[in-house]
């Protein structure tokens, strides 16, 4: 199933890119193009919660297929190195909430934290690899097309799984509700948690069992 639904938002990514690339006109007051942006952000979080999945090995049993699709999710949404969010991933596990966690930001300012969040993920080898591709891809879109279509709901992908995911799950205060993992949890509402970040704002149950994939996280919601 893992593989399945992986796939499943993988091609439902590439097809909705393409398609409005070559059928949206951009224009700031298009409704369609605002709708447009909206999808192709929501599909860029499930590319990220796919990926994610594959960091714990939950998308498939064959570690292979599992770290290929993990690597193509990655390299989808922003041209990250699957590697290096592993090693990251797994120490923001170890290490919640606390000054070891390197998704974590002791200043609590929302800004400050979501760039240094950004600054931390992001790296040479990535700013090369969307540098290619925009270049590839400006030899058929134009540049309002490619910055508005493909790379903003990137951008607005990063920032909706790091105030859903990261931001409010693990700031301060730490209450003892969310111990051991120094992670809050959204009161039990299943539309809002899917539509804000597939289920990862259940994200004390997340912790507790990162072994469980996305799309099962919300039966371990009492």
């Amino acid at each position: 199933m893992g593989i399945a639904i992986g796939l499943f938002i993988i091609s439902a990514w590439i097809l909705h890119c393409f398609y409005i690339l070559e059928t949206v006109t951009c224009s700031f007051d298009s409704i369609s193009m605002w709708f447009h942006i909206y999808v192709q952000t929501y599909l860029s979080v499930g590319l990220f919660i796919t990926a994610h999945d594959a960091m714990h090995g939950t998308v498939s049993l064959h570690k292979k297929a599992n770290n290929t699709i993990g690597w193509f999710a990655c390299f989808l949404f922003a041209g990250m190195s699957f590697k290096r969010l592993i090693k990251n991933h797994m120490n923001h596990h170890r290490f919640p909430g606390t000054e070891y966690d390197p998704d974590f930001d002791s200043s609590q300012w929302y800004i400050t934290w979501f760039l240094r969040f950004m600054i931390h993920y992001t790296t040479i080898s990535q700013l090369v690899i969307m540098g290619a591709l925009f270049n590839i891809l400006q030899l058929r879109y134009s540049q309002s097309s490619l910055w508005l279509l493909w790379a903003l709901p990137s951008l607005l992908g990063a920032l909706q799984l790091f105030t859903f995911g990261t931001y409010l799950p693990h700031r301060t205060p730490h209450t003892d509700l969310m111990q051991p993992h120094n992670a809050r949890t959204l009161t039990k509402n299943h539309v809002y948690a899917m539509i804000t970040c597939y289920f990862f704002g259940y994200h004390h149950e997340h912790h507790d069992s990162p072994g469980t994939p996305w799309w099962k996280l919300y039966s371990l919601k009492e």
